[in-house]
């Protein structure tokens, strides 16, 4: 790890959240999303896959677990970025537990200023990122810039189900379901995240509309971009190219 990054109150707020969660992280986030998590993170895959990417870099990585999925799936060398040092403390034990120290660096920055030079890498995704950034538009801009010309971007979110009662089902659960399955399954800090979900990702979607999105990956150079809902309008996946 290097590189420490100056933070703002939402970059503060969000690894105060995170700061207990690293040790059973990818299990729980498994558990708590029905175990669609796994499957929408293959989808994203998916795209990165397509291009045989000589480098990939992995933004807000957490423990790793993106980035060892990349570094399973391409021959390319993958670098992941987050900006809580117990997540990447916790990637730091994944990755040398699979035998990938020599694939996969872990690199402590936060998405809305990361440490490299423009065009460093062939690919990039980033997963469930844009609610704990204060302007998704600029971070968008900003992971762009390091993608070469042709690269792929690739990103995974929660979402908010359209269908009025899939909508309502969605609602029941993150507001009462998922909290008490959190503390059940994860103790308090579980509870914690499982009461933020809902409301957090209601109001990102209520000033973000997925319409706005793909409106700022566009101003920010991406193309030829292509969206899939999943699970029922739970999961959103979200991938382009630098043009």
């Amino acid at each position: 790890m290097r590189h420490r990054p100056r933070q703002t109150d939402i970059n503060v707020a969000a690894r105060r959240l995170f700061a207990g969660l690293p040790p059973e992280y990818d299990r729980l986030a498994a558990i708590l999303s029905l175990g669609q998590d796994r499957r929408w993170r293959r989808t994203m895959i998916d795209q990165v896959v397509l291009a045989k990417p000589a480098s990939v870099i992995d933004v807000a990585t957490g423990p790793g677990g993106v980035a060892m999925q990349i570094a399973e799936r391409t021959a390319g060398a993958v670098t992941g970025v987050d900006l809580s040092e117990p997540m990447l403390r916790r990637g730091q034990i994944n990755v040398a537990a699979a035998g990938r120290q020599d694939r996969i660096r872990l690199v402590l920055a936060r998405g809305e200023q990361l440490p490299f030079p423009d065009h460093t890498f062939d690919a990039l995704t980033f997963t469930y990122l844009l609610r704990y950034v204060a302007d998704p538009a600029q971070t968008i801009a900003e992971l762009a810039r390091v993608v070469r010309p042709g690269g792929v971007v690739a990103s995974l979110e929660f979402a908010v189900p359209s269908n009025p009662f899939w909508w309502m089902s969605w609602w029941v659960y993150t507001r009462a379901l998922l909290p008490v399955a959190g503390a059940a399954l994860g103790g308090r800090p579980w509870f914690d995240v499982g009461r933020f979900l809902g409301p957090n990702i209601s109001d990102h979607y209520h000033r973000y509309p997925v319409a706005v999105l793909e409106q700022a990956w566009t101003r920010a150079g991406i193309v030829d971009i292509g969206l899939r809902r999943m699970s029922l309008g739970g999961g959103l996946v979200m991938w382009g190219r630098r043009a």
